[in-house]
């Protein structure tokens, strides 16, 4: 708990019991990063008016002088029954996009965050609008990968939170938020609490396909985001090792329980391809991916070449599915693939055509 952030709540008063807020037991997490403070609280009572108490705390917070912005988090009660609506007044909630597309790994340091920014590029090539949720709190990669790590932080409209811009993809990512030497030194609800917040408070504007990069694993994270988003399905990145596989399948569990469909499986690194003569190595192997789509039942949506190209892109904030050659080929044809295989999952895909 940040003793600033905490110190700067002496004059909210708790609507439950009129002390001041930073004495009563709501407060479950403070923290203040590059002068911007995130609190998460507990749920109140049925009849306490949230966005009244939202915005005198964001007032008492950004008054204090090394408080620039404010993030007020406050949990839903789990056992509080509302009252149902009327099926003619019953609606779905708005989803953030017409496909709402999962990249998932069972661990990390398979090139997950890589594969997910050039599949949103290859869509964007195919002349869809696009957006990445950058889910990853932890270790977010979109800001260094799109060429926005100097980009300025996230900014809040009436309209909702304000996504970044690059390559023709729309971005969000707790990167934009924190230092970027900075830790996220964040428990489970401020993780959660955080991802909703990207999930229905972004003004992502008309989008045909939301690419959701997935933290690594299988926590509360993940299931906050399988649990809350409308996901039309999702793709797990592996590499063919066969330990990477048996974290693949967890993340396969994961998803199978929650009922989302499993897009099909993409084979990272797959084999080096040498720059000079074009041959490959298989490095790590190669086709366990495959074996492991054929053995579930999913599509294999192709291989994904180790190539210098890549991660000379990558790090200097170029995306390589913008371009032409082998590795942009390998993406165009695994992101054609996983939204062929959108038209039979429970959500409708966006109208495309394909090109053989």
């Amino acid at each position: 708990m940040n003793d600033i952030v905490l110190n700067a709540l002496a004059s909210v008063a708790d609507p439950a019991t009129g002390a001041p807020l930073n004495r009563s037991d709501r407060i479950d997490g403070a923290d203040l990063r590059d002068g911007v403070a995130t609190l998460v609280l507990k749920p109140g009572g049925a009849d306490e008016d949230a966005g009244a108490l939202r915005q005198a705390i964001q007032a008492a917070l950004t008054a204090h002088p090394e408080i620039e912005r404010a993030r007020v988090i406050i949990e839903a009660s789990l056992s509080a029954k509302a009252p149902k609506p009327a099926k003619s007044e019953a609606a779905a909630p708005k989803a953030p996009a017409k496909a709402v597309i999962a990249v998932a790994s069972g661990k990390g340091g398979v090139g997950k965050s890589t594969t997910a920014a050039n599949l949103a590029a290859a869509c964007v090539k195919m002349g869809l609008s696009v957006g990445l949720m950058d889910a990853d709190v932890y270790g977010p990669s979109a800001p260094r990968i799109f060429g926005l790590t100097g980009a300025p932080g996230l900014q809040k409209t009436d309209g909702g939170i304000e996504p970044l811009e690059a390559h023709g993809v729309k971005l969000v990512s707790m990167g934009f938020l924190v230092g970027e030497r900075d830790p996220v030194v964040w428990r489970g609800p401020m993780v959660t609490g955080a991802i909703r917040q990207f999930l229905t408070e972004v003004n992502w504007g008309d989008l045909d396909v939301l690419i959701i990069d997935m933290p690594p694993g299988t926590g509360d994270a993940q299931l906050a985001i399988a649990q809350s988003a409308p996901i039309s399905g999702v793709v797990i990145v592996s590499t063919p090792q066969t330990l990477a596989l048996d974290d693949a399948r967890k993340a396969v569990a994961l998803f199978d329980r929650t009922a989302i469909p499993i897009l099909g499986i993409v084979e990272n690194m797959s084999f080096f391809l040498c720059p000079s003569c074009g041959e490959g190595t298989e490095i790590f192997g190669r086709g366990g991916a495959r074996a492991e789509a054929e053995l579930l039942g999913v599509p294999f949506l192709g291989e994904i070449p180790l190539h210098p190209e890549l991660r000379e892109a990558s790090d200097e904030g170029r995306l390589v599915a913008s371009g032409d050659g082998p590795v942009a080929k390998a993406f165009h044809r695994a992101a054609s693939g996983m939204l062929h295989a959108l038209e039979g999952a429970h959500r409708p895909a966006p109208e495309i055509v394909f090109e053989d």
